[in-house]
């Protein structure tokens, strides 16, 4: 009897949900159905990258939530840590702006891009009702012999087609990945001979940049520094601060903070000398 009710309650269990994870649910499903129509609707791919990284992080907090603390865990490092990091960091160094975006590279691609998402629809659609209509066991007895066990075994067993279907179609995307990237050269490669060449044909700086100006009080990056008579170089600072006008001449000053220096210094050494000979 002990047994039967024992049974019960873990059936009663396993098709009912809490208040806190309703609560859970609706809250963070929200943001993440946020997260990912901003991720598709923004102008601008950083902003997009890092709404979809907050998705992701949503997700990783839903399979917590769920008993799936591997792919917790993997969402988490691999995907938002890893991947998306990468990708982030990708899209603000190289930059892609509004021109690129609206260049199409692939005829038809929006065609096709909305023939995969109808597809992703339909199996979102099929799995949520198979989820609902079909008896499940809970999580207690898919983890019984540990989450990672459970998921080994159903990954290397029943869906093992097509976890080796999605490596395939993975690695075909980095490769193809690698080939449109790839630029084929038309031209030969010019030799280091050949640019000092040409750097000595064009007038342009030969021997390395001299560095900038470097004080004590504070960052010199913005200052020029001077030549031996005084005057600023405006090699020792780069091109961007010179285009926005905020470099800092500081030549007058340095030479007037040099001059007071040095009269103070001989100020002190006058006083000195003179309470020597009053010494002796």
């Amino acid at each position: 009897m002990s047994a039967q009710l024992a049974a019960d309650v873990t059936s009663l269990a396993a098709y009912s949900t809490s208040t806190g994870e309703a609560v859970q649910f609706w809250v963070l499903g929200t943001v993440a159905v946020i997260g990912a129509l901003c991720t598709v609707f923004m102008k601008r791919a950083v902003h997009s990258a890092l709404c979809l990284a907050g998705t992701m992080i949503i997700l990783a907090v839903f399979y917590l939530a769920n008993g799936a603390y591997f792919l917790g865990i993997v969402q988490v490092v691999v995907y938002t840590g890893a991947i998306m990091m990468l990708f982030l960091f990708v899209v603000m160094l190289v930059g892609v702006t509004a021109a690129d975006s609206l260049k199409e590279t692939i005829k038809g691609q929006r065609w096709l891009a909305l023939l995969c998402g109808l597809g992703f629809g339909i199996l979102l659609c099929a799995g949520i009702g198979n989820a609902s209509l079909t008896e499940f066991n809970g999580l207690a007895q898919a983890n019984a012999g540990g989450n990672v066990e459970g998921l080994a075994a159903l990954i290397f067993t029943k869906y093992v087609f097509a976890f080796e279907i999605t490596g395939a179609l993975l690695i075909t995307a980095a490769v193809g990945a690698m080939v449109l990237t790839h630029r084929e050269r038309t031209e030969r490669a010019r030799t280091q001979r050949e640019l000092a060449q040409e750097r000595v044909r064009a007038g342009k700086q030969l021997p390395p940049l001299p560095a900038p100006g470097v004080y004590a009080r504070h960052n010199a990056v913005d200052i020029a520094g001077l030549l031996p008579d005084g005057t600023p170089s405006e090699l020792t600072v780069i091109g961007t601060l010179r285009e926005r006008g905020q470099i800092r001449d500081v030549s007058d000053e340095a030479i007037k903070d040099l001059k007071a220096l040095e009269q103070r210094a001989g100020e002190r050494l006058g006083r000195d000398d003179r309470a020597e000979e009053a010494a002796k």
